[in-house]
C-alpha cells in the first residue's frame, strides 16, 4: 500500500464545512485507562491550516476564567467524535488571529444572515 492511499483513506467525508468565524462544539473522545468518554470544547474557529488532505488542521480558541484557551484540531482524527457548527459569523480574513489581542465585546463579530440549526456531523 502507497502512502498515498493509506492518507486517502484516513480523509473523513462526514465533516461540515468549516470556515473562520464560526463557532462550532469539537466532541473529542478521552481514553482515561480502559474508559473512553467524550469531552466537548467550544469557541470561535480562528483559523484552519492545511486546508485539504488528511494532515489538515484547525484552530479553536475560547476564554476559559478569563484566560484565552486555544486548541488545535487534526481534522480527519479518528479521536473526533463529531463536529457541530453552532453558529455561524460574517468574517472577512481567513485567519482570525487578531481576536487573541481582544476580549469582550471588542471580540464581537457580526452573525451571518442565514444561521444553521445547528449542524451536527456524527463519526
Amino acid at each position: 500500500m502507497t502512502p498515498v492511499t493509506l492518507a486517502e483513506q484516513q480523509i473523513r467525508t462526514d465533516l461540515p464545512d468549516l470556515k473562520p468565524g464560526d463557532t462550532v462544539r469539537v466532541w473529542q473522545k478521552i481514553k482515561e485507562g480502559d474508559k473512553e468518554r467524550l469531552q466537548a470544547f467550544e469557541g470561535v474557529l480562528i483559523a484552519r491550516h492545511r486546508k485539504s488532505g488528511a494532515s489538515a488542521t484547525f484552530t479553536v480558541r475560547r476564554i476559559i476564567s478569563g484566560i484565552g484557551v486555544e486548541r488545535v484540531f487534526p481534522l480527519h482524527s479518528p479521536a473526533i467524535d463529531k463536529i457541530e457548527v453552532v453558529k455561524r459569523a460574517k468574517v472577512r480574513r481567513a485567519k482570525l488571529t487578531y481576536l487573541r489581542l481582544r476580549a469582550g465585546k471588542a471580540a464581537r463579530m457580526r452573525e451571518a444572515a442565514t444561521t444553521p440549526a445547528s449542524t451536527t456531523t456524527e463519526g
